[in-house]
Order: structure tokens, then C-alpha cells, then sequence
């Protein structure tokens, strides 16, 4: 089974940190997306759509996308370590709640606002800029306020799950571009996960890219 990936990619660290998670081996396969002959190749023997993560099954001739499907591919397939789904129906659900809303309020908005600060200074997209702002502002309070309401350890209380899985990267990055710090429930949460072991192993791996782009 190989994992097509970058170790600074946010969508790739929720996959990994669910193989750690899950103690799950892998055969890693690192994609240079800054490479044009690397990224050509990719999309030719690999995702057409040139994105990373990809799972490749070999032993079904199955490619897995998207870093949602890969968790939720690896919780059906492997009984070992943490189990990232539960099998309550209600609790699933809002497992994968909390998975979307990583995604789309928290990941997303991270990543328009650290790729226009890359970007030439005639390139920049402010009013881009502006509206992730308020979207992390508001999804800020209101995880802030339900942490704070529920007094939980993860965010379906004391099951970790494949929502904390994929809350990790983005709280890891916003704290370098749009800090969260008067937001104690949300800074004490994003403590308890980026305190796990299988986290602190994504994070040493991707620390060598990660100087690579001046980030400490």
C-alpha cells in the first residue's frame, strides 16, 4: 500500500496522522509539487488532478483520493490502533461533521490566507484574504464557545476520532498565520492533540520542508 503525499501538505498530515494513529504500515511516496517534471509525472501515472493525498491499493488495483475517503478507507479496513469512527451511528455522524467543518472553516480559509502571503504583491487577493478572516473569526468563538459549554477532551467528549484527526494540521498552521491565542478553549484543545505522540511524529517528519519555507 503506498501513499502518495507531502509532508507539509494539510490534507496529507490528516492521512498520516491517522496511519500513526492506527499504526498502519505504508510505503511512503513523497510528490514534489513544486517540480514541474515531478508534478507532470504525478498527474500522468498517478491523480490526472495533480492533488495530494492519494492511497494506492495495490493488491485491488484501487486508488483512494481525497483525505476524508483514505481515513475513512483505513477505519474499514484495519481493526488495529485507534479507532477513528465509532460505531454508534449518532457519534459517526458527528465524526464526520467535524471532519467537514476541519476542512472547510478551519483548513480552508488557512490555506487562502498562507498562499497569498507567497504570492507578488500584484497577485494578492485582499478581499480573499478578508473573507477567510471572517471565517475563522466566527468558527474561532463558536468551537471556543462549545468547548468551553461542553468541558470535553476531544470534540465528541472522550472519544478522539477522525474529526481531531482532522483538526490537527489546520490548528498547527493557523498558529503560525492567524493565531488563535485569546481563544482558550480552543488553544487548550489544539494542546491536547498536537500532544500526541502519532502528531509529534507528522510534525518532526515535516519539520525539514517546513524550514524550507522559513517556517520555525
Amino acid at each position: 500500500m503506498k501513499l502518495y503525499f507531502h509532508p507539509v501538505s494539510a490534507y496529507s498530515q490528516k492521512v498520516l496522522f491517522a496511519l500513526y494513529e492506527k499504526g498502519i504500515s505504508f510505503e511512503p511516496q513523497i510528490v514534489n509539487m513544486m517540480d514541474p517534471e515531478a508534478r507532470s509525472q504525478y498527474r500522468r501515472d498517478v491523480n490526472p488532478l495533480g492533488k495530494v493525498p492519494v492511497l494506492k491499493v495495490e493488491k485491488d488495483d484501487w486508488l483512494v483520493p481525497e483525505s476524508s475517503i483514505i481515513v475513512e478507507y483505513l477505519e474499514n479496513h484495519f481493526d488495529s490502533g485507534t479507532k477513528l469512527i465509532p460505531d454508534d451511528k449518532h457519534l459517526a455522524r458527528r465524526a464526520r461533521f467535524y471532519d467537514r467543518m476541519a476542512d472547510n472553516y478551519f483548513n480552508d480559509p488557512m490555506s487562502t490566507i498562507f498562499f497569498d502571503g507567497m504570492k507578488p504583491e500584484n497577485m494578492r487577493e485582499p478581499h480573499a484574504v478578508k473573507r477567510a478572516e471572517e471565517t475563522l473569526a466566527t468558527i474561532y468563538k463558536l468551537v471556543d464557545d462549545e468547548m468551553g459549554r461542553r468541558k470535553t477532551q476531544w470534540v465528541l467528549g472522550d472519544v478522539f476520532s477522525m474529526g481531531d484527526v482532522a483538526m490537527a494540521s489546520p490548528l498547527f498552521y493557523l498558529k503560525m498565520v492567524r493565531p488563535y491565542d485569546q481563544y482558550k478553549n480552543l488553544t487548550a484543545y489544539a494542546e491536547r492533540v498536537h500532544a500526541r505522540p502519532a502528531w509529534q511524529r507528522v510534525v518532526k517528519e515535516a519539520a525539514p520542508y517546513l524550514a524550507a519555507f522559513g517556517k520555525k
